[in-house]
């Protein structure tokens, strides 16, 4: 019996080893588990918000060499069959934003800690104080974005030509961005985010409860690891 014990011990102790040694084997700037979204939903429309200057902080973020969207392998493939099912129903997805490397989030910080620097605030935060952005949780020092399996997103009406309805701007700091927020939204409104919610969960991903746009798959590859490598098309190139 004392053997057995030991082996037991033993065996367990190795599982553990190599578990640690695979989590530290995980190169952050080592892309070679994403792809570029578009060659695996070749139908999205993008967005890359990030890329722009026209986002929260009014410029374009660091580490946002190109405006693609990039995921890991397995959030690609979900997102192919979501888009797969909404486009039978008239819509295709917009992206506006996918992986995001680490230097943006950082670049989100510095820019929360200059209070005077408010020039979007009347269209992101304007009932927001901006020296409350990270008490409030709207800005943090890390993001599940930099683990690339989260994407930000709305549909877009292929009847109309125009995005959705959702009763609300992707990034804007409020409870008028929670899924379920009733507010002053109208039923077409809130039908429109469950149709987008609905799809996203049904193929794997999970929403969050302050955003409509944001959505993370439920089984992500990397669920602690954040990547650092910059957004270009030119990954594993």
């Amino acid at each position: 019996m004392k053997k057995k014990k030991i082996l037991s011990m033993l065996c367990a102790g190795l599982i553990t080893l190599s578990v640690s040694f695979n989590a530290e084997a995980i190169n952050p700037s080592d892309s070679s588990g994403f792809v570029i979204l578009s060659d695996v939903v070749p139908d999205i429309i993008q967005e890359i918000r990030y890329h722009s200057t026209y986002n929260f902080v009014g410029e374009r973020i660091d580490g946002y060499e190109e405006p693609c969207a990039i995921m890991t392998k397995e959030a690609a493939n979900a997102l192919k069959k979501v888009s797969d099912e909404l486009i039978e129903k008239g819509y295709r997805l917009k992206i506006y934003d996918a992986y995001r490397p680490q230097k943006a989030v950082d670049n989100f910080v510095r820019w929360a800690a200059n209070t005077g620097d408010k020039k979007m605030k009347k269209y992101f935060y304007p009932k927001v104080d901006k020296k409350n952005l990270f008490s409030e949780g709207y800005i943090d020092e890390k993001s599940g974005h930099s683990r690339g399996s989260t994407v930000d997103l709305t549909l877009f009406d292929m009847k109309t030509g125009k995005e959705v309805d959702m009763g609300g701007t992707f990034d804007y700091f409020g409870e008028l961005s929670h899924p379920d927020y009733k507010g002053n939204l109208t039923k077409q409104q809130l039908k429109n985010r469950k149709i987008l919610r609905d799809a996203m969960i049904r193929h794997g991903f999970k929403p969050l409860a302050t955003e409509w746009w944001h959505f993370t798959l439920k089984n992500e590859p990397y669920p602690d690891t954040y990547f650092t490598f910059a957004v270009n098309s030119k990954i594993n190139k």
